[in-house]
């Protein structure tokens, strides 16, 4: 049923746990499944100014395909400035996992939604702080 990266990203997940003094903070989850996806995000600036995930952290409650998605959603993410974090799609993360089941697609969307809303919530907190 699952490739056999989704089970290392299952059962040795990368960045999972809690960040102190996280930058951005993001909860997802869906009712349907009972899925629930935290991810934090620490922000620096690369040498043209840009602003870019520094690090990110996530934990899941879920199943292994929520667990992997989001595992290697962080994978993915890190280093990457905004424009190039946002653009990591339901299909970038399946295809980064040696695909997903059809009835699991929903966690790899749900881990993107996770980090477009950490990365909108950074951009706001921003925004109210020159203000």
């Amino acid at each position: 049923m699952y490739s056999k990266k989704v089970m290392q990203h299952f059962r040795n997940p990368k960045n999972m746990g809690e960040m102190k003094n996280a930058d951005s903070f993001a909860q997802v989850g869906n009712v349907v499944c009972g899925d629930i996806m935290k991810l934090y995000l620490k922000i620096g600036k690369n040498q043209k100014g840009e602003e870019y995930i520094k690090d990110i952290k996530f934990q899941t409650l879920g199943c292994a395909a929520a667990i992997a998605t989001t595992s290697a959603l962080t994978q993915l993410a890190k280093g990457k400035t905004f424009k190039q974090a946002l653009k990591i799609d339901r299909n970038t993360i399946a295809k980064y996992l040696g695909g997903l089941p059809p009835v699991k697609m929903h966690c790899s969307v749900l881990s993107c939604e996770a980090l477009k809303k950490a990365i909108k919530k950074f951009k706001l907190s921003k925004r109210k702080k020159q203000v």
